[in-house]
């Protein structure tokens, strides 16, 4: 049984996951506003998981209490230091995000790191930004057909960008050995030690 208290390295590691996606999130803007000059509005909804990412990454490697929150709340913090145009509000929705994937970890009491739960922390990042946005820009004035649509894709792409794609990025770096000593590190040791 490890600590929930935090190392300096697993902070540093943290900060530095958000600094990176801080810049990645900033960029995914434009991924965002090119594929909605194509396909329209609901666009913001299937690429939305991406930006669910870094809570999922610094979970699955840090594995302890707060480090979904903490790493979409820097990301949020970086991309404002970046000018990005949403400005403050930007952090409101780092928190958000943070707290919806950051829910599922504690419902396991952050003691699983499966597949699944990755995924459906990235659903629960979804599920608590639409809410967020539902109250922000008034989707109650949506038809109710559109809404049902935004939300599932929102959900899809919550445990596909957000999920799948997050676990791969952990595994991928789990396999440098970057991440040895980590909480990633010391469960798979029991595991398989």
């Amino acid at each position: 049984m490890h600590s929930n208290s935090w190392t300096l390295r697993e902070i540093l590691i943290v900060a530095f996951l958000g600094a990176v996606f801080g810049v990645l999130y900033l960029a995914w803007v434009q991924v965002w506003l090119i594929t909605q000059a194509i396909f329209g509005p609901v666009t913001m909804d299937v690429v939305m998981g991406f930006w669910f990412i870094v809570s999922i990454i610094a979970a699955a490697i840090i594995r302890k209490p707060g480090a979904a929150l903490l790493s979409e709340v820097l990301a949020a913090v970086v991309q404002v230091l970046l000018g990005s145009p949403a400005g403050l509000l930007l952090i409101v929705t780092g928190l958000v995000q943070g707290a919806g994937a950051e829910a599922v970890f504690a419902a396991t009491r952050w003691k699983n790191y499966r597949l699944p739960v990755l995924m459906a922390a990235g659903v629960g990042a979804a599920v608590a930004s639409f809410i967020y946005t539902w109250i922000r820009f008034d989707y109650g004035a949506l038809a109710p057909g559109l809404l049902i649509a935004m939300f599932a894709l929102r959900c899809l792409s919550g445990a596909l960008l957000g999920g799948l794609l997050g676990h791969w990025v952990t595994q991928a770096l789990y396999r440098t050995g970057v991440l040895s000593g980590l909480g990633i590190d010391r469960d798979r040791r029991v595991v398989h030690g």
